[in-house]
């Protein structure tokens, strides 16, 4: 079975995981929902709507209303890359989220987290 591009999988499907890896740590739907509020522009609302959409994941991205400036000063590895150095720019912007899910899971303050 070929690999399937993370940006056309189901925002649907992949926001829950995200949630879910955060839950494990003890941290809530909300605290995700104030990451990605941060770096997308999306309200909390408009996320759960999203959410029971069919919105693809590189959609999702590319429809934010407000990425936020500061998302360049994330800076880190997720899965063994270098965020920074990734190429492409929505795969860019997906790992951004990752590394500050990442960092919400690892229980780092949400102060840090949010670049200011």
């Amino acid at each position: 079975m070929p690999r399937m591009d993370v940006t056309q999988m189901p925002f649907a499907k992949l926001y829950p995981l995200l949630v879910n890896k955060a839950g494990k740590k003890g941290r809530t739907r909300e605290e995700v929902d104030q990451v990605v509020t941060w770096l997308t522009g999306y309200s909390a609302s408009e996320i759960a709507r999203l959410e029971q959409s069919d919105i693809c994941y590189g959609a999702f991205f590319q429809e934010a209303p407000a990425m936020n400036p500061n998302r360049v000063l994330i800076t880190g590895t997720v899965c063994g890359v270098r965020v920074e150095e990734v190429e492409d720019p929505l795969m860019r912007e997906i790992r951004y989220l990752d590394k500050l899910v990442d960092e919400l899971a690892r229980g780092k303050p949400m102060e840090q987290i949010l670049r200011k």
